[in-house]
């Protein structure tokens, strides 16, 4: 009976992220892209190229830098995060929202939930070995393009 409950329980914890997804969480990853982001900010946070949290990812984004941007969906107050879709737009960098904040920092290796991300190629600092450089340019490429089919099919 147990195994009943826990069940419903998880089903009723599905059915909340999507009620708590923001009006503007669109595009949004489904369940594979979803893994395939997850998997590329949890393989950046390694190699430190990440930039975590709104004010960085402004920061670099005014400054010119390159990336994909990764947006959680259940931002609440969502006025937070509404003008980084539009930087991002001016800028030329690919977006992607994703259902959970705390998804989003359990694969950016941080216990605080956070809003966005943008994953670079290059590290803020030092060099990448070629091995670790071509095995995060792949995932990198691989998610920058689902994204661009999603975002031209939205439009």
């Amino acid at each position: 009976m147990g195994s009943d409950s826990e069940v419903e329980k998880s089903g009723q914890k599905e059915k909340k992220k999507v009620f708590a997804l923001a009006p503007i969480a669109k595009p949004l990853a489904g369940k594979k892209l979803n893994k395939r982001i997850f998997k590329l900010v949890r393989r950046a946070a390694e190699k430190k190229c990440l930039k975590r949290g709104v004010k960085e990812v402004v920061k670099s984004i005014r400054r010119g830098q390159k990336g994909v941007c990764v947006i959680a969906g259940n931002i609440s107050p969502i006025d937070v995060i509404t003008h980084v879709p539009i930087l991002c737009e001016e800028a030329e960098i690919p977006y992607i929202y994703v259902s959970s904040k705390e998804d989003l920092a359990n694969a950016g290796a941080t216990k605080r939930p956070t809003c966005c991300v943008l994953v670079q190629t290059k590290p803020a600092k030092g060099e990448l070995s070629q091995d670790d450089q071509e095995k995060l340019k792949t995932d990198y490429d691989l998610v920058v393009s689902e994204v661009g089919e999603m975002a031209s099919s939205m439009f």
